[in-house]
């Protein structure tokens, strides 16, 4: 049976739900499963606030809570001014800063392949570097599935 794009990725509700202050208290996403998937899309959007700034990094993890958190590298590509996107930048386990600025959107990048050892989870950790409220959420897209289905496969426990 062939399956339509829409079929293929599994959007993951909840991520990070929309906030005033996004990057307040080094938040982390939702640990997301990529057993069934090889690619995870994580989303940043920010809306208003000029000057605040976070380092985003991806972290492999060993199961949901997680016991093991290991920062690993990825793919980044920014939108930091009206609707042009960046090229695509590899990023060490280190990540990368955010630009000061609204109105911007990241996309975040791993495959299952980059995580670490036998880990199947993943997460993304904003560690806020310039301490000023700026509104924005993120949202997961888990894409290639490795056994499609529609409805998706389930990616939070």
């Amino acid at each position: 049976m062939a399956f339509s794009e829409a079929a293929v990725v599994n959007v993951v509700h909840n991520t990070l739900t929309a906030h005033e202050d996004i990057f307040n208290g080094t938040p982390t996403t939702d640990i997301v499963s990529m057993e069934s998937y090889t690619e995870a899309l994580f989303i940043i959007e920010k809306s208003a606030g000029g000057t605040g700034t976070a380092v985003i990094t991806v972290e492999s993890c060993d199961d949901t809570t997680p016991t093991t958190a290991t920062a690993v590298a990825f793919d980044y590509q920014a939108m930091t001014s009206g609707n042009t996107w960046g090229s695509r930048t590899a990023a060490t386990a280190s990540g990368f800063t955010t630009t000061a600025g609204a109105n911007q959107a990241y996309k975040i990048w791993i495959r299952d392949s980059e995580l670490s050892g036998t880990d199947k989870y993943v997460r993304l950790k904003a560690t806020e570097s310039a301490n000023d409220p700026v509104d924005g959420a993120i949202v997961t897209v888990l894409m290639g599935p490795k056994y499609p289905q529609d409805p998706p496969a389930a990616a939070i426990t």
